[in-house]
């Protein structure tokens, strides 16, 4: 075992002196070697007989089960990954019981042979199981090394153990004893153990899910340690009670709360034992010989009780299984015996039946569901009088038996029967035959189709197709739960709109700003008033209309949108606006009988009311007035901001196109300098000649600015030899394009040609820009002004308060060393930008015009002339 497959955090608990004991014991054993750790061998065969470990007596069946549940229940284990939660169930069979009143309850494994026991790797033992355990405290570990410090395994202590021995005592669930520990710890093996042979001893056999390995292999090896503890002698499942998703079935909502994962999950758990043998779908015996409710049986244990398997056998081999009528039935109804039947039988202390065969029905035991003698029949009831013979064709026989239950059994030959299904009555998908009454029902469906009263068909239909409970949703499950009875009363075709009227309040609820988790508790308080308004569901006459009208629509008392019955939907509490309309409305009455008090005050009181209500009706019409008035303004407010839109939408497409029209005919137009076709007016090629051009005068002009004196004649000199500078950089560089480049294909398109020479020309003017620009910023800051500038800025940096103290520390130098760079470095950008902006100003302004002899023979005729001038005379 390597160390990093036995790393883990040493133990840091107040209780170590339990685990110090173990590793004295366990040194003890092999002096100056590594410390073999083995797995503790089955006490028993895996057989059939008595010392079966899936043969658990009742009592202890329920006190592993109780200990399982506890130490799943326990809060630093539940809601754990089921890696984690099979490690420490593991980890709690192997735990030493308490020796001589001393709580000893490590328990020493390798990582690898715990990964064994889930079917995972060590990488997952580490990541899912002893991690998250270790996190929230319910395991401890220890490295166990050798003599030479080397690893050799691992000391773990499920903490849930340590608390409830410390604390609870043996009343504790899991408290259990030597025994119960290794019973359970024998019943691991017999389910998931990985099987192994030692030295000298009998070796003990792979489990049942031993080869199960991988991803889900710690899920179902759980799955099946709970349904096996979950399971009586009779081998069938204890399914859990209550309502259930009917499209996952009860067996997997059991599934789902054993391993407490969700009922589609446990449905894929339950499907995968299955798949692996462990687990296998039955039908529950009845007295009559029909098929009684589902069941699950656990197909280890059923065989170590010894049971026939021969029900879901034939269940699993065959698609639909047909229930044996007994001969007896229809007038006796006596149960009949068979051989090897699965069903209810007695249990003992120890839950070992003493009977080889199993009755169908034993004596005492309660009888099935009674299922209906009839079917539905194939044409819906139309009745002319209502009398019950006449639904049978005024013959006065028995309904119709469905044809599926009452398949012949191999064994027992046919069963006798008096029924008329017997002598020629249709099966399941057979066309039956028409009865007079059928006919009379097309006559009435012909005359209805001509003009007469309407089919009756539709309704019908509308009751075959009617849910009995809530819709399967969740959210409607819970909004419509308060009405769950009008439901029942419901049509069909009444039932989807229901529902979709509340599918559409749940929206409206949460575009209002409802939590959408909310929104069905609101919708089923909502419900919950309407109906204590009405005085209950008993109250309600008509379901539909109730609920569509009454129960479901939002009622605003006021304007504000979010208000329903004074209440606000989004904070649920007492609607402002509302107060605000109450405030206002008792503000008028007292205002209007103030009125009527100083206008006629003689008034007798029945006189004065009836004239305070009809001026609180005017003052109602008029506010009604205003309201209709504002509101007629608001919609035609929105309707200009609508045509508005609208205007804006088609300005924008009308400028749209006029801009793709714009940019067609552009793109239409020749290159100017080239003549090129369809080149948006400028080619590619010309672009990048043009921008050329301009950054070769751009660097000319860089050149220059770094000279220190403007007027000196040596920068035109620099500026021609910056266009020189960048030819030989274009010629260079394009000759290692040359070189690059298969010559042949330039020569076949000379258009590409010409526009990799001119991007290679742009390139190397670009790099020759930033070249100049750097040489003149390096010229720059030597100037007396950048360094007038750093002087001062680095005076003042160690002028300031926190530096004066001690203006020639480190520190202080340090940042006014940098403060003087960055001056210098601003000094001569300033510096270069005021020197190029002069050179464009000076190569901007047009050249001046010599004068003319014109302008300056003038001048000269009027200065003196020395006997001794013999040069030429300078204008």
């Amino acid at each position: 075992m390597s160390a990093p497959a036995a790393s883990t955090a040493v133990l840091d608990h107040p209780l170590r002196e339990g685990i110090d004991n173990s590793v004295d014991e366990l040194r003890a054993g092999l002096p100056g070697q590594r410390a073999v750790l083995r797995s503790v061998l089955a006490s028993g065969q895996t057989g059939d007989g008595l010392e079966n470990p899936l043969r658990l007596g009742r009592s202890m069946r329920l006190r592993l089960l109780a200990a399982v549940q506890a130490l799943l229940a326990d809060p630093s284990i539940a809601g754990q990954p089921d890696v984690a939660r099979l490690a420490a169930v593991v980890l709690y069979a192997k735990s030493r019981a308490p020796k001589g009143g001393k709580y000893d309850n490590v328990t020493s494994i390798w990582v690898a042979e715990l990964g064994r026991w889930m079917g995972v790797g060590e990488s997952t033992v580490h990541r899912r199981g002893l991690a998250p355990l270790k996190k929230s405290g319910g395991l401890r570990t220890e490295v166990v090394p050798d003599t030479q410090g080397h690893p050799t395994g691992l000391r773990c202590l499920v903490m849930p153990l340590w608390n409830a021995r410390k604390g609870g005592g043996a009343g504790h669930p899991l408290a259990l004893s030597k025994v119960e520990l290794a019973t359970l710890l024998h019943l691991i093996e017999a389910l998931f153990g990985h099987g192994w042979a030692p030295e000298g001893k009998e070796p003990t056999p792979p489990g049942l899910l031993a080869s199960r390995k991988g991803r889900g292999a710690a899920t179902d090896r759980l799955g099946l340690l709970l349904m096996v503890l979950n399971t009586g002698s009779s081998g069938w499942l204890q399914l859990c009670g209550g309502s259930v998703k009917k499209r996952e079935g009860r067996g997997a909502a059991t599934m789902a709360r054993l391993l407490g994962c969700s009922p589609a999950g446990g449905k894929k758990v339950l499907a995968r034992l299955t798949e692996a043998g462990v687990a296998a779908y039955g039908r529950k015996g009845t007295g009559t010989g029909m098929d009684g409710k589902g069941r699950i049986m656990v197909l280890p244990v059923a065989r170590a009780y010894g049971r026939d398997l021969a029900v879901v056998e034939a269940a699993q081999s065959s698609e639909a299984v047909f229930s044996a009528r007994p001969g007896g039935t229809g007038g006796n109804l006596a149960p009949a015996v068979e051989a090897g039947a699965l069903g209810a039988s007695g249990k003992s202390e120890a839950e070992t039946p003493s009977e080889t065969e199993i009755s169908a029905r034993p004596a005492g035991a309660e009888l099935h569901t009674v299922h209906a003698s009839v079917v539905t029949p194939v044409v819906p009831k139309q009745l002319d009088c209502g009398f019950s013979g006449e639904g049978r064709g005024g013959e006065g026989r028995q309904p119709e038996r469905a044809g599926e239950d009452q398949a012949v059994d191999g064994a027992t030959g046919a069963a006798g029967s008096g029924s008329p299904v017997a002598q020629g009555g249709p099966l399941r998908g057979e066309k039956p035959k028409e009865s007079p009454v059928d006919e009379r029902v097309k006559q009435r469906a012909a005359g209805a189709g001509a003009g007469g009263r309407p089919k009756a068909g539709v309704w019908e239909k509308a009751q075959q197709q009617r849910r009995v409970t809530l819709p399967a949703d969740l959210r409607l499950r819970v909004a419509l739960g308060p009405v769950s009875w009008l439901w029942e009363r419901l049509s069909g075709w009444q039932q989807d709109q229901v529902e979709a009227a509340a599918k559409a309040e749940l929206a409206q609820l949460t575009g209002l700003g409802v939590a959408p988790e909310g929104a069905p508790r609101l919708l089923a308080d909502r419900l919950t008033d309407r109906l204590a308004e009405t005085g209950g569901e008993a109250m309600v006459t008509g379901p539909y209309g109730w609920l569509i009208r009454r129960g479901l629509p939002q009622r605003r008392a006021c304007s504000h949108r979010k208000c329903d019955d004074g209440v606000r939907l989004d904070t649920g509490e007492d609607c402002e606006n509302c107060g605000n309309v109450i405030h206002l409305r008792r503000a008028w009455r007292a205002r209007i009988g103030a009125d009527i008090d100083r206008e006629l005050p003689c008034l007798a009181d029945d006189e004065r009311r009836r004239v305070l209500e009809e001026r609180l009706r005017e003052r109602a019409a008029i506010e009604a007035e205003d309201l209709a008035r504002r509101q007629e303004q608001a919609r035609a407010e929105r309707a200009r901001r609508d045509a508005a839109r609208a205007e804006a939408a088609d300005q924008a497409e009308r400028d749209r196109q006029v801009a793709a029209a714009a940019d067609e005919v552009r793109q239409a137009l020749a290159c100017e300098d080239c003549g090129r076709g369809r080149a948006a007016g400028l080619c590619e090629a010309c672009d990048h000649l043009r921008q050329t051009e301009a950054l070769i005068g751009e660097a000319g002009l860089l050149a220059a600015a770094g000279s220190a004196d403007l007027n000196d004649p040596a920068i035109i000199v620099a500026a021609a030899g910056a266009r020189t500078a960048i030819e030989d950089n274009t010629a260079a560089a394009w000759q290692e394009f040359l070189e690059i480049t298969d010559v042949a294909t330039l020569e076949a398109d000379p258009q590409a040609t010409a526009d990799a020479y001119a991007f290679t020309a742009f390139q190397a003017a670009q790099q020759a820009v930033g070249a100049y620009q750097d040489d003149a910023l390096a010229v720059l800051r030597r100037t007396s002004e950048a360094e007038a500038e750093a002087h001062r800025a680095y005076r003042a940096e160690q002028g300031r308060p926190w530096f004066q103290h001690h203006p020639t520390g480190a520190d202080a130098v340090a940042a006014a060393t940098n403060a003087a760079d960055t001056a210098r470095e601003r000094v001569a950008e300033h510096l270069l930008m005021a020197r190029l902006k002069q050179l464009h100003e000076r190569s901007a302004a047009p050249a001046r015009r010599p004068a003319s002899w014109t302008e300056r023979l003038p001048g000269l005729a009027g200065r003196p002339l020395g006997g001794d001038a013999t040069g030429p005379v300078i204008a």
